[in-house]
This record gives structure tokens, sequence and C-alpha cells, in this order.
């Protein structure tokens, strides 16, 4: 079914990532949600209405938290929160981004803890629903009080002002909803700061990064078999026996990969009996290992963005059952920003160990017979000596990615803001690092390629002959130099689009 239905509790990251790439699938508030959301609202009305202070409702915001507002200037309080808080610089996020923020915040919303109207969500959804995505810039945020500027620039757009885009244009969001007959937003008391407080961008591109590098990881898997098949590598330390004897999970999920993809080998029994090398180099026989820790380190990150995809982040949180409502901490992101430094850190050593392998692929010295940088005339012709160069550049960018924004805080806000995580930088180093993999595997898989075609006439195992045809259904193998560019930009996108990433859960059913 061509629809999400969000309740404010059980939204998976699959369905973040397909309403964030899929402008055909529709999202919509469950009738459960709806109706807490009412009972929140109701409360927040009836509380204001006995001029009880209510932070950020009948009071001014963060150091100003100390002057009441009167009455008739709460509307103004909201509108000009979001107002002043849309305060971003630099390139607008990327579309995908934007949605994934805009369905994050909704569901937030949706748990009926942020006393907003259930009006609010509606008409985000239905920005999200008809493709006007208000334009984020991707800097200005600190990760507490949550994604603050980000949140405020979406928000600025259910207001009918500032710019989105909409059918690939830029356009007046005001003008946009006007002719798609949408009625911009009225702020009423909360509503302004139910809006801009939350770590929905954190966790939006968060959600990405980590769908990405979970479908990268398979694919180091099949580049790395292929690369072995290519330097006539043992499977023998994949062996389910050794990897029981140190049963961390994702070590064992990594090395059963490999078995699938490498089973019935003909380059394998080729030189099985005469080969004199006792074992092979690191980046082959501790792959299990290595891809393992990151397999571990993606369900950690995995666990910490389901539970924050389906929580309240904004503060005050109002709870009708209990009468009260409470000014607490949830808005800070740094369980957020520590889990996407740590997938950062498990990305860039994927793509470590992986540029360890294409060096043994161009070497002479290490590729067991194969031609030197795989060029069929060594010498004369370079063939991929430059493409380990280009992913050495990729790694040390990757390296520097990989220091944490976590541990980064700057105090803003007066001091009244005296600990913040920087959640939003880690989420952009994140979704920065996974495509620089991306591209580091895609080179890998360019180089192990061209090396089983050395060894032909004999066949890989299975899984590296599937692999090996669709790479070749994109990148034709090396006859003469040639710009390789083109090759591994179209390596990258099968790298993305999961193709390779679904071949051994393909054989093993």
């Amino acid at each position: 079914m061509n629809e999400v239905v969000l309740d404010g509790l059980t939204l998976s990251l699959e369905d973040v990532e397909r309403v964030a790439s899929d402008l055909s699938v529709r999202v919509r508030l469950s009738d459960e949600a709806a109706e807490r959301m009412a009972a929140s609202r109701k409360f927040i009305v009836e509380l204001v209405d006995t001029g009880e202070p209510v932070y950020g409702v009948t009071t001014g915001f963060g150091r100003l938290a100390d002057v009441a507002i009167a009455p008739d200037e709460r509307g103004d309080l909201q509108r000009n929160l979001v107002r002043s808080h849309a305060s971003g610089v630099g390139l607008p996020m990327d579309r995908a981004s934007v949605r994934a923020l805009m369905m994050l915040r909704a569901n937030a919303l949706a748990r009926g803890n942020s006393g907003c109207r259930v009006l609010v969500v509606e008409l985000l959804l239905e920005l999200l629903n008809t493709g006007i995505h208000p334009r984020v810039p991707e800097f200005g945020s600190v990760g507490a009080s949550g994604d603050l500027a980000p949140l405020a620039h979406v928000a600025l757009g259910l207001l009918g002002e500032g710019l989105g885009e909409y059918s690939g244009e830029e356009h007046s969001v005001g003008t946009v909803m006007e002719a798609e007959g949408i009625t911009p937003l009225t702020l009423e008391s909360k509503e302004g700061l139910a809006l801009i407080n939350g770590t929905q961008a954190t966790t939006g591109i968060g959600v990405l990064a980590l769908t990405a590098a979970e479908r990268a990881v398979e694919v180091a898997e099949v580049a790395g078999a292929m690369s072995l098949e290519a330097l006539l590598g043992t499977p023998e330390p994949f062996r389910k026996e050794i990897h029981e004897a140190r049963p961390h999970r994702g070590q064992g999920i990594s090395a059963s990969r490999l078995r699938t993809l490498l089973a019935d080998s003909d380059i394998r029994k080729s030189h099985q009996e005469n080969d004199p090398r006792v074992q092979d180099a690191y980046s082959l026989r501790c792959m299990p290992q290595v891809h393992g820790a990151a397999r571990q380190a993606l369900g950690y990150v995995r666990g910490v963005l389901e539970v924050e995809a389906n929580s309240a982040t904004d503060n005050p949180l109002v709870f009708p059952s209990a009468k009260v409502v409470v000014s607490g901490g949830n808005f800070h992101a740094q369980i957020v920003a520590q889990a996407l430094d740590l997938l950062t850190i498990a990305v860039a050593d994927l793509a470590v160990i992986s540029e360890r392998r294409i060096e043994r692929l161009l070497n002479p010295d290490l590729s067991v017979g194969l031609p030197a940088f795989l060029a069929k005339r060594p010498g004369v012709e370079s063939g991929f000596m430059i493409a380990q160069v280009t992913a050495v550049d990729l790694l040390g960018e990757l390296r520097i990615l990989a220091h944490p924004a976590s541990v980064d805080s700057v105090t803003t806000s007066a001091n009244q803001e005296d600990h913040v995580s920087m959640g939003l930088g880690a989420a952009r180093k994140a979704r920065r690092a996974v495509g620089l993999l991306e591209q580091v595997l895609a080179t890998e898989l360019m180089c192990a390629a061209q090396g089983i075609e050395y060894r032909r006439p004999l066949t890989g195992g299975r899984g590296v002959e599937i692999a090996h045809k669709r790479v070749r259904t994109v990148v034709s193998e090396l006859e003469h130099d040639r710009p390789l560019g083109p090759d591994l930009d179209a390596l990258t996108d099968l790298v993305r689009s999961g193709n390779l990433a679904r071949i051994a859960l393909e054989i093993d059913r």
C-alpha cells in the first residue's frame, strides 16, 4: 500500500526513507493520534485560561522565560518565534532530507505531548503530500534546544512565508500554497514552539545516512568477495567454526555473507591444493571481523534512531492525564549525535579496508600474478593507477569527518543552553561519509571485476559471478586506458541502488 499512517509510536525507518525519496507515497494521521492531540490541546487551552505561567506559552523563551506575555500578544509570540529562528545559512538541504524532517516532526507531534491542534499536523502532511518543501538551509542548529533553525524554516513555510521547492523549482511557498488551494497556518499558543523544538533535522538526515550505510556494508561484502577471488585468496577464515568461537553477531553475519558469495568457486578450486601461502593479508582474512564491527555499530545506531523517530522531543511537554505541563530536555540530541558520530567512524573504517584491497589488486608485488594496475599493457597504459589515488583522497576526507562532532559543545543562548550536542553537524558528516564510502566501494568493484577477467575462463563463487555480471551491465572491461570518472559514477549509482546489496540474500532464498 502506497500510504504511511502516522501514530507517533510505530514509524519505521524504512517508511521514513520511502516517504523521503518517493513523492507518490501519501502520509496521513491516524485517528488515535488525532484524539490524543485533541486532548493535549484541550488541556493547554484550559491551563492558559487559568492564567498559570507556562513556558513558551504565556512566557518568553530561553533567557526570557521570566517575561510574562499578555493574552493579546501570544499569537505574535509564536509567529515571532518562528520568524526569528528561521536564521539558517548555507545551501538548502536536499529534498529527501527536508521530507524526512517534515515527516518526523509530524510524527513527533502525533504523540499528543505537544499541545498543538490537529490542524497543524494535517497542514504539515498536506505540504508533504502536495510536494511543497520549504527551503531549509543546511547550517543553523547545535542540536539543543533541538534543531531550532531548520525546523523554523519548515514552520515558516506553514505560515505561507519563505521560499520552497515545488516540482523541481524554487518558488514562494505562499504562492504555491495559494495555487494549490492550501490555507496558511495562523499560529495559536504553544504551536510555534511545538513546531521548532525537536531533533528531527538531525534524526531525519541520520535515518537517510543509516539506511544507505546498511546497504553499503552489504556491498562491502560483495566487493570484498570479488577482490578475494581476483587475488586467489582463501575462504577458510570464514568457516562457521571460527566465528562461533567468537560469537559477535555482526562478525557472524559477515562471515555467513562471504561464505554464500564465494560458494562453488572454480577459481578457489584451481589453487586450493598447490598454494604455498599459509594465510592471506588482514584486508582479506579479517573481513568478517572488520565488516562485522561496522554492522554492530550500525545496529546500535538503528536502535537509537528507531526510538528517536517515535519520541516527543519538544519542550515543554504536555501530559493531560497527569494534568501537568513540564519543562525538560528531550530536545537534546546528544544520544543521536553520538550514534551518528559512531556511524561515521564505522563507515570510515569500511573505506579503509576497502582501499587496502584496492591496493593489493593494483600492486604487482601483492596481486598474485595480476598485471601492474590491472592494465593490459603496463607502462604504456596506466590502467587503474589513479583510481586508487582517488580512493585515497576520499579516504582522507573520511578520516577528517570521523572526528566526533558530539564532543564539540559550545555554550549558546546567554549561557542558558550551556551544553549542546552539535547533532546536526554529526548528521551532515554521517550523510557525507556514507556517500564517500559508496565511491570507495565503487572503485573496489571496478578493480575487482577487472581482476576477475584475468582469472578467466575460471569462474568465481555464485554470488561473485552474479555481482560481476551486474557490474558489467554498467561498466565494461578495461581494454585500453580511458577516463574512469564516468565508470566510477555509474558504479556509485549501482552501489546506492541496493542492487548489489541484495545478492547474498537472494541466493539464500
